[in-house]
Parts: structure tokens; sequence; C-alpha cells
């Protein structure tokens, strides 16, 4: 169920999605500095790409560091990314097979907003779209 929600995914809306990540994480990585971010935006950017069958949980390790620079990821990129998220899950939920894939939008937009910090993996002993047991 996961590959066909996934498949879905990529069709209608997630590959325009990861092209905008794409886009960030190269504008990103034009300066020395915005590295880190050019790699949270690839790395958000694939999960974009693929959400169903993994989540986002929060790094162990993260410190300081991460929350300045989650301040300044909103800043520069993630509001627009998470606005292409609410558009795209508001064109979804309008009809009902778009449902699932607008409440997987609906839980990109926090890590959008604050990527640092974060790490992505599978889903274990999960519904195939990522809610509830």
């Amino acid at each position: 169920m996961r590959l066909i929600l996934n498949i879905i995914w990529i069709v209608f809306g997630g590959f325009w999605l990861f092209l905008l990540y794409l886009l960030a994480g190269v504008i990103a990585c034009i300066t020395i500095i915005g590295i880190p971010f050019g790699i949270a935006a690839f790395r958000i950017g694939l999960y974009a790409l693929w959400p169903f069958g993994r989540t986002v949980v929060p790094a162990p390790r993260a410190g300081a560091g991460s929350l300045i620079g989650n301040v300044l990821w909103v800043i520069i990129f993630g509001w627009w990314l998470a606005l292409g998220h609410i558009v795209t899950a508001i064109a979804e939920a309008i009809t009902i097979i778009g449902i699932p894939l607008a409440l997987a939008n609906l839980k990109l937009i926090p890590v959008s907003l604050f990527p640092l910090g974060k790490q992505i993996v599978p889903t274990t002993g999960r519904s195939a779209a990522g809610f509830g047991p």
C-alpha cells in the first residue's frame, strides 16, 4: 500500500515539491555558510519525494546551533516551502482519493519549517499512510 501511495504522491504533487527543495538546497549551497542548510533541504526533499513509510523524529544530538539555524531557515526558505505544502494539500483534499495525500502534505509542514535537528527514519508497525498503529 505504501508503494501505491508513494507513486500517487509523486504524480500528484510530490515531484514538484521535491524540485522546490532541490532549488532551495542549490541556492543554500552557493555559500559555505549555507551548506548545512543545503544538506537539510536535500534530505527533506528526498523525504518529500517518497514520504509514506518514513517519519521525522528529533535528532538526539541537536543543540543550540540547530535552533539558530532553524530561525534562519524559516526566514529564508521555510515559509515558502511550507506554503507550497499548504497549497498542494488544499488542491489534493478536493478529491476523496487525495485526502491521504493532503494529510501527508500537512505532516510535512513542521519539518519544512524546522528541518535542522530532525532525522528521517523508517516507520515500523504503522499504517500505510503513516498515521496510527
